[in-house]
This record gives structure tokens, C-alpha cells and sequence, in this order.
């Protein structure tokens, strides 16, 4: 499980690829109230994949993924990395890697 400041994410594995689901947390919001698509803004945030389709590449990072954020209703183009024993390096971008913002995620215990 991976923690952001208020969220608790668990990170699994499915058909070979990686993923990352909201498991708990202590935020306002229950609701995916900024997605875009009206249809889905009712949907509840707790168990939503916002990490998906990893691909681990042998070594210590994961690619060619998404992050969806529900902060903002956008979905970016995704790496992540690890980063000593108990931190993520998460990547997030448009386009190409250099217009992005880099997150680190705290394993928890």
C-alpha cells in the first residue's frame, strides 16, 4: 500500500499488468465529483483505479501507464519508479516526460 497525504492506495497486479486503486480516504470529497464525464461523477472514489495499465520493465520501474487525477477530473500519461525501500516515484505528464510533476508516495505499514 502506498499513502498520499490523505489517501491510501493499494497497488496490485492483473493479466500481467499493474494498478493502483483508492482504498481509504480522509478527503471532503466521496464522489467523483470533477471527472468530466457526467456519467461518472456519482461513481465513489473509494475503490477506483486511478493507477492503470503498468508495465513493469525487468528492472525497478513501471511504464506506459496512467494516473488518473480525481482532484481534477484529468487523466495524464504515467511512469513510476522505485525509490529506496518504502517510496514511489510518480511521474505524471501530457505528452512527454519533461511537462510533468514527479510525486513521491510513502509505503505504509
Amino acid at each position: 500500500m502506498s499513502s498520499k497525504k490523505d489517501t491510501k492506495i493499494e497497488i496490485y497486479q492483473r493479466s500481467g499488468k499493474f494498478y493502483g486503486k483508492i482504498i481509504w480516504g480522509s478527503g471532503a470529497a466521496t464522489k467523483d465529483l470533477k471527472n468530466p464525464d457526467k456519467a461518472l461523477q456519482d461513481r465513489d472514489l473509494v475503490g477506483l483505479d486511478i493507477l492503470t495499465d503498468f508495465v513493469f520493465n525487468g528492472t525497478d520501474s513501471w511504464q506506459s501507464g496512467t494516473i488518473y487525477d480525481p482532484r481534477e477530473g484529468k487523466t495524464y500519461s504515467c511512469k513510476m519508479s522505485i525509490k529506496g525501500q518504502n517510496s514511489l516515484c510518480i511521474r505524471g505528464y501530457v505528452g512527454i516526460s519533461i511537462f510533468g510533476r514527479t510525486e513521491i508516495w510513502e509505503r505504509i505499514k
